[in-house]
């Protein structure tokens, strides 16, 4: 669990940000799913924070953080929560909606940024073909439309086992973390208020001008739709490259902390200082 003492605030014109900072060295920053929150990484901090000064934010609307009055990009909330610590270039390491606001960062704020490591997503402009993903999304909004929360947190948690397996395969505690996580994030919100999100425009027209090394790590077990929108980024950008963990889905940091934190540790040790 996330030390209290770790945890800190900064204001915004639009409310505080919660944020954990934990360890000194070379700067990581590590970005949560969506509807979770820093806790995704509890896993992974207490041994990255012995050798790298890791961030751990929540994204706006998500977790500590204050919900949005006014619109809003991640990657700008987070370039300002470097820019006031005087923090950076970063290595950015994003899971889901995570992966998509560090490679917005690279596109947006670039003088922020060393390299990225993404799972399960690639841009802010996700794809989804397959029939798979299309059903779990269609029970996502018929349940967000019928006021059902439970209904949408299951339809949600399908992507935590992925097209293969169903919750049963899944560790019970990766489980209750996720579904935990995302309540909380949940109660912040109402069913209709607006999604105050601004879109980054032409990010896969402008992917292919990232020059820093490019990470994808996938969950072997992950569905076909965020395997292949991470590989078309690393196929895309001049530095990419890919790992697998083998055995996990959408959240491999959390289904399989290990092997994903060696991952992890490998590329770190790889990117050239900067």
């Amino acid at each position: 669990m996330t030390a209290a003492s770790d945890l800190t605030s900064f204001e915004t014109g639009d409310g505080p940000l919660v944020y954990r900072d934990a360890g000194r060295g070379p700067l990581l920053v590590l970005l949560h799913g969506g509807f979770l929150d820093h806790g995704m990484w509890d896993d992974q901090v207490p041994g990255l924070a012995r050798t790298h000064r890791v961030i751990v934010p929540d994204a706006r609307g998500h977790g500590g953080s204050s919900n949005a009055s006014e619109p809003f990009r991640h990657t700008d909330d987070l370039a300002a929560l470097l820019r006031r610590l005087d923090a950076g270039p970063a290595v950015l390491a994003g899971v889901s909606m995570g992966a998509a606001t560090a490679v917005d960062t690279a596109l947006e704020h670039p003088d922020l940024v060393r390299a990225l490591v993404v799972s399960g997503a690639a841009t802010s402009e996700p794809e989804f073909h397959d029939p798979w993903s299309k059903e779990v999304l269609a029970a996502q909004a018929r349940a967000l439309g019928e006021g059902d929360v439970e209904g949408w947190v299951d339809a949600f948690m399908l992507f935590a086992a992925g097209p293969h397996r169903t919750l049963d395969d899944v560790d019970r505690a990766v489980v209750r973390r996720l579904r935990d996580m995302a309540f909380r994030t949940l109660s912040k919100h109402r069913a209709d208020e607006p999604d105050l999100r601004v879109p980054i425009p032409g990010t896969w027209a402008r992917a292919a001008g990232i020059e820093v090394p490019v990470l994808a790590v996938h969950g072997s077990v992950d569905s076909a739709d965020h395997l292949a929108m991470a590989r078309r980024l690393v196929e895309t950008v001049a530095d990419g490259r890919e790992a697998t963990v083998e055995g996990a889905a959408h959240y491999p940091n959390m289904e399989r902390p290990d092997a994903f934190g060696e991952i992890l540790r490998d590329f770190l040790a790889a990117v050239p200082a900067g």
